[in-house]
């Protein structure tokens, strides 16, 4: 408990007072510091959540969240009923993909080919968005291509497009690539440059044909109610299908994610040092104010105030500022990262430098996402920081001798 005594004294030595001087500037900077600290966690905290977040949905919004195929022999799809009856899944596709050169004019391209059944595309997450131009339906001898790759084709819907196979055809010459021409039946835009730039999407036949490939060399995809979900629904299909390979879309972007998660972690422990660094300013200051209030320290306990007393008083200082500041940096960080679209658009109007560029982090914009769980461990680790430093000058203050106190006076 805290007595009125203690409350008044604690709250006397947090208010400005003149003759404190020096005390005072540490004291803010001390607040100021804790505060930045805080917020500044918070703020990457929260983008680098964002981006992880906003990356997750674009590539699972792109690619399948289980897919199966088989080692050698033919998917047996008889076993596609028993995966319908499983919960959790969404949709199940059959698909086939390979690798092919575009040619056009002057440009030539490797590119990611992926067939689907004529009426199966128009049920991929990026044919329903907004943004997808054109038939959705697969039709023969037709081309779904990306929006970053129809602007470095310079081409647009209805335009011709020839794609070179990596498997060849017999002559009396020898083996010559296989050429098939494609009308752009399509344009998508996935929100990833990358997939935009190096995947093209044509009739399963088509492919088949143009391929080479074998029934064997079809895929089943999986599309889950909650990608979170894959690794248990993951080994679920692995006892329906036991002869194929499944792998799912978090084992294809495995180091990817692992790289984010590391970085994370090692810029908030990176970013915690600048709030040990700001608390440690308390130790500085509660030590000033311990040496300049001896003469209060030997009056109190001259009347009766005991040790424990003086040493919660001091401690109330040094934690009211670590508390304040913790609760201001939260505020702080919460409304910063809320904006940080805002924010980055008008600093890259002002100084005419490109913030976060589309190219190179795949998003058109700065995601946020705020989790509540981080920002309280956040506080707690400000809070704790603050107690640890506070005990050390509090203790010393209760420690003084009020005799040799008040000779020197």
């Amino acid at each position: 408990m805290i007595s009125k005594l203690e409350k008044k004294i604690t709250l006397r030595y947090l208010r400005t007072r003149k003759s404190d001087g020096f005390i005072n500037i540490i004291s803010i900077f001390s607040f100021i510091g804790i505060s930045l600290g805080v917020a500044v966690l918070i703020i990457v905290m929260s983008v680098m959540n964002g981006f992880r977040t906003e990356l997750i949905s674009k590539i699972i919004g792109s690619n399948p969240h289980i897919i199966v195929k088989s080692y050698q022999n033919d998917i047996n799809l008889k076993k596609i009923e028993n995966l319908k009856k499983l919960k959790k899944i969404e949709k199940i596709l059959i698909s086939a993909d390979g690798q092919a050169v575009i040619v056009n004019k002057n440009y030539t391209k490797g590119i990611q080919l992926r067939g689907y059944k004529k009426n199966s595309f128009q049920n991929l997450d990026l044919v329903k968005n907004k943004t997808f131009e054109g038939n959705k339906k697969l039709n023969h001898k037709h081309i779904s291509i990306g929006k970053e790759l129809s602007y470095n084709l310079n081409v647009n819907i209805g335009d011709k497009i020839v794609l070179m196979s990596p498997s060849g055809i017999e002559s009396i010459v020898g083996t010559l690539p296989k050429q098939d021409t494609f009308i752009i039946d399509s344009i998508f835009e996935s929100g990833l440059i990358e997939f935009d730039d190096n995947v093209a999407f044509i009739n399963i036949n088509d492919l088949q044909g143009f391929m080479n490939l074998k029934e064997n060399e079809k895929s089943i995809e999986i599309f889950l109610d909650n990608p979170n979900n894959v690794n248990q629904l993951k080994e679920i299909i692995s006892n329906i299908f036991v002869d194929s390979f499944i792998y799912t879309w978090n084992d294809l972007n495995k180091s990817l994610f692992s790289a984010l998660k590391i970085e994370r972690n090692v810029m908030f422990i990176i970013l915690s040092l600048i709030i040990i660094v700001a608390a440690f300013n308390i130790i500085s200051g509660l030590t000033i104010l311990v040496k300049n209030k001896t003469k209060d320290i030997a009056i109190l306990k001259s009347i009766g105030v005991k040790n424990f007393s003086i040493m919660k008083i001091f401690f109330l200082v040094g934690l009211s500022i670590g508390l304040l500041a913790t609760v201001f940096g939260i505020f702080l960080g919460v409304v910063f990262s809320i904006y940080v679209e805002e924010i980055r658009m008008l600093i890259s109007e002002i100084f005419n430098i490109k913030i976060f560029p589309e190219e190179i982090y795949f998003l058109s914009k700065m995601p946020y996402e705020i989790n509540f769980k981080s920002i309280g461990i956040i506080g707690i680790i400000s809070i704790l920081i603050t107690i640890v430093v506070s005990i050390y000058p509090a203790f010393k203050a209760a420690k003084l001798d009020p005799i040799k106190s008040l000779k020197h006076e």
